[in-house]
């Protein structure tokens, strides 16, 4: 009886060590609104090299997402749209893709006629650095390398509202 309550205690400690680990890994590395956005570098479908450096002077939405994600794809439209509206006033979208499948990811770019810049990385690396969990999420970034906003979960980036906030970002 007695060992049995020491292997639970033991097995109880252990746990509650690997809850605080993981809460305390993952909360260190969540990028929330008012900071600095961590640097990084992905080869776009474009075949250039991106890094958060390289939108200076623009506003830069990061939008991570995959082929299988149901918000995902009720939001790419949008995003489409706000990228058409926006881009020109210096607004540069960043759709950072998961998808393990480059078949499933190049069908979904075509099938929805995706017009934003693009890459896959199915190593999550970029998606780790921000400590995003799921997916959709976006952040948009300042000119000044600052995330001005997270927004988690699909929006409506073409709705009037949507538009006219983001313009008030540039």
């Amino acid at each position: 009886m007695k060992v049995d309550r020491i292997i639970e205690a033991g097995i109880l400690a252990t746990f509650a060590a690997f809850v605080g680990v993981l809460f305390f890994s993952l909360h260190d590395n969540v990028v929330k609104a008012g900071d600095r956005a961590p640097d990084f570098s992905i080869r776009a479908d474009n075949g250039k090299i991106i890094t958060a450096k390289d939108f200076g002077g623009k506003l830069l939405l990061l939008n991570f997402w995959a082929t299988w994600c149901g918000p995902c794809i009720s939001e790419a439209p949008a995003l489409n749209k706000l990228q058409q509206t926006l881009g020109p006033d210096g607004v540069v979208i960043l759709g950072v893709s998961e998808d393990e499948d480059p078949k499933a990811y190049q069908n979904f770019l075509a099938r929805f006629q995706i017009s934003y810049l693009t890459a896959r990385q199915p190593s999550k690396d970029i998606r780790l650095k921000y400590g995003t969990i799921q997916i959709p999420e976006t952040y948009l970034i300042d000119r000044n390398g600052k995330v001005v906003e997270k927004v988690v979960s699909d929006a409506d980036w073409a709705s009037a509202r949507m538009i006219e906030h983001v313009k008030s970002l540039l």
